[in-house]
């Protein structure tokens, strides 16, 4: 692996940004932290400024700002981006920005300094694609623009377009990957995320609330794992120019995985259904299932998910909220 000295992470107060900045810093890298805390929180970041990493808080749209922290930085992990669906349905256009503008800054400077980076990007870019497992080489359909779903997967497909453009352009050194669902402590169900929701809503009593019919599939990934495949990917040349998926392929119902949650934490609590319309408005559109092919991931950094979903909802229910990661990350 590559031995880099001090790595720059935007987003980096955010659920996954502060377990890959603990992850980073034990592993002897000098490590920063750039957050707006527009999501992220500063709490997030206890532990990994107690161990003397450092925070920025800052937008990573500012160039001044991107250009002096890379100046003495060789290595980069862009991961701050808008979160949520509510936010995406009903502030589309500040989605779009969110994304947008600061990945193209840290794109480019990355570029002019030959900074190696990892753009987080997400499995949403799939949007209505068919098949039983995403390949990073299918094709991608997305839904109608007139739907504000499908912004935050479009901006996030043009994030990749420009960095696998810059790849080829500008010689820079950039691996995108697409993350599926990743769960684990620090993070909450305010933003939308279905499975801290769920174990939130079990521990008030309920009901668990589930969107649609919950017929639709997702698989879900522990973020100790994530952050081990991220780490992986930064130090991995064979990787830069490419597009790797990061997940898990187990499989499972919206309505499943809330029947599962209410087993473990409260067998009592209500499962209520809510339609689609009166949880974001009309005409929102669900893709019906989201599983990866985890080839290449293999064939790059020999990684896999090594928590199934039975585990990851263990630990879940054993951890406190803000806690740190059993076993670590």
């Amino acid at each position: 692996m590559v031995p880099y000295r001090h790595a720059v992470i935007t987003g980096g107060a955010g659920f996954i940004g502060s377990h890959l900045a603990e992850r980073l810093l034990a592993g002897g890298t000098r490590v920063t932290v750039l957050d707006d805390l527009s999501t992220g929180r500063r709490a997030n970041l206890q532990a990994f400024l107690a161990r003397g990493g450092r925070f920025v808080q800052g937008d990573a749209a500012d160039p001044r700002l991107v250009r002096e922290l890379f100046a003495e930085a060789d290595a980069v992990v862009h991961l701050a981006a808008a979160v949520g669906v509510r936010l995406v349905v009903e502030r589309a256009a500040e989605c779009i920005e969110r994304n947008l503008e600061p990945t193209r800054v840290v794109l480019f400077e990355a570029a002019r300094r030959g900074l190696p980076v990892v753009l987080a990007s997400s499995s949403e870019v799939y949007g209505r694609a068919a098949g039983a497992r995403f390949h990073e080489e299918d094709d991608l359909v997305l839904g109608p623009p007139s739907r504000p779903r499908w912004a935050y997967a479009c901006s996030k497909l043009l994030d990749e377009f420009l960095a696998l453009a810059l790849v080829r352009e500008r010689g820079l050194r950039a691996v995108v990957v697409r993350l599926f669902n990743t769960v684990g402590p620090r993070q909450s169900g305010r933003w939308g995320m279905v499975l801290p929701r769920f174990i939130e809503q079990a521990r008030a009593g309920g009901p668990l609330t589930v969107y649609g019919d919950g017929t639709q599939s997702r698989c879900f990934t522990w973020v100790g794992d994530v952050v081990r495949g991220l780490e992986a990917l930064l130090s991995c040349e064979a990787a830069w120019g490419k597009v790797v998926n990061l997940g898990s392929d187990e499989e499972v119902t919206i309505r499943e995985l809330a029947e599962r949650v209410r087993a473990r934490l409260n067998p009592a609590a209500p499962i209520a259904y809510v339609p689609y319309a009166e949880a974001y408005g009309p005409g929102f559109d669900d893709m019906p299932r989201r599983r990866p092919d985890l080839r290449r991931a293999r064939e790059l950094i020999g990684w896999q998910p090594t928590l199934d979903l039975e585990a990851i909802i263990d630990a879940l229910a054993r951890t406190p909220p803000g806690g740190p990661l059993p076993g670590g990350a």
